[in-house]
């Protein structure tokens, strides 16, 4: 996908209602209050195009800053936010409310904007051991 397509996605996630219950979609997974997107790097199979993992890795991160410069000309700059902690409040046994909680066993940290009284994150997760993806979320419920 290209920095558009990752726009778009995200622009089509904004304007749909969120599910009463958690469920998968065309991009994702959605739930009460939010949506979770997995956008496809551009390079999805790196062995298969001959890149090494860690170069996927490296292309996958810069993916997901030009999708964050791209989306900080809409909004302005982004707050840097890691998710580190979450995750280890979470680990502990504290309740983290969805998706924060997915997201945070997901990246270490992410972009994250305030916009019409919705939170839009973006961040890169190791899909597996040899694939990498971009996330993308869309939620009402404020950052734990």
């Amino acid at each position: 996908m290209t920095t558009a397509q990752h726009l778009a996605a995200i622009d089509l996630l904004r304007g749909r209602a969120f599910p009463a219950r958690r469920g998968r979609s065309e991009l994702g997974d959605s739930g009460p209050g939010y949506h979770l997107a997995r956008l496809a790097p551009a390079v999805e199979s790196p062995h298969a195009c001959g890149i090494r993992e860690e170069d996927a890795a490296e292309q996958c991160r810069a993916e997901c800053e030009a999708l964050a410069d791209a989306l900080s000309t809409r909004w302005g700059p982004p707050q840097r936010v890691s998710l580190w902690s979450v995750s280890m409040r979470s680990v502990a046994g504290e309740a983290i409310a969805d998706p924060w909680d997915e997201l945070s066993h997901l990246t270490d940290d992410v972009h994250l904007w305030h916009v019409d009284g919705h939170w839009i994150a973006v961040g890169v997760a190791c899909a597996d051991e040899l694939r990498w993806e971009l996330l993308a979320v869309i939620t009402e419920t404020d950052p734990p």
